[in-house]
């Protein structure tokens, strides 16, 4: 059955991924960008929507585009986030709230606004998109750990608030995973990353994607609270 399917910050990796995994299965998908959707094959069949997840006007605009054009939101992957690294004593106020907001509040402004509809449906399946770091920490990101590790507490608390409601919500934390981010570390730096991770590689975009769409599957509707490693274990921690 086709569902409506809104990926917030989805225009590269694993947002990008995740529209196109919905969309191959049938859904009809909406993606979120901020600085302008892909072109070429990528983009096609997508609803493409201008939205800035830290302006509330422009995240109920979004919706309100979404619900016009393809139907109320039924699935929500709440993907869109920013980094801003620096070590704590160089961090500045801004660098911390901007990716705090994008990465968290931005979060919880899209479900609040997604679950208004999917009550009246009684139906609907939100996952968020954390990290690794979230529960490892990392040197020179304790903004966007702290953002990442909040969304696992905002996950299990809608998933209370609406579970009588049939709305499961789950967090996805991937590790290192094969993007334009990480294809710009020098080789050195890849291999060192390589070297704590039990799997010993890089993860994919698709396996991210996989992780996701089961989330959002009727086979996984007993599943809701839980954070779902995409990681190759390196969450948990060194041997």
């Amino acid at each position: 059955m086709s569902r409506v399917v809104l990926i917030t910050g989805g225009a590269k990796g694993i947002g990008l991924a995740c529209a196109r995994a919905f969309a191959d299965a049938g859904d009809r998908v909406a993606v979120t960008y901020r600085s302008g959707p892909p072109t070429g094959a990528d983009a096609e069949g997508l609803l493409w929507v201008p939205c800035d997840v830290t302006d509330p006007d422009q995240v109920e605009a979004a919706f309100a585009t979404v619900e016009a054009d393809l139907g109320p939101v039924e699935v929500l992957v709440a993907n869109a986030g920013i980094t801003h690294d620096g070590l704590v004593l160089r961090m500045d106020d801004d660098a911390f709230t901007s990716v705090v907001d994008t990465n968290l509040t931005g979060g919880f402004r899209v479900a609040r606004r997604a679950v208004t509809k999917m009550m009246r449906a009684r139906y609907g399946r939100i996952i968020f998109i954390s990290s690794v770091v979230a529960a490892t920490g990392q040197a020179g990101q304790a903004n966007y750990a702290a953002s990442k590790a909040g969304l696992v507490g905002l996950a299990r608390s809608l998933a209370r608030e609406f579970a009588s409601r049939h709305i499961t919500v789950n967090v996805v934390a991937p590790g290192p995973i094969t993007t334009d981010m990480t294809a710009a570390l020098s080789d050195d730096r890849q291999q060192a990353i390589t070297d704590v991770v039990p799997l010993g590689r890089f993860g994919t975009v698709d396996e991210v994607a996989a992780t996701v769409r089961f989330l959002a599957s009727d086979a996984a509707g007993y599943i809701t609270g839980a954070v779902v490693p995409v990681d190759g274990g390196l969450g948990m921690g060194p041997s």
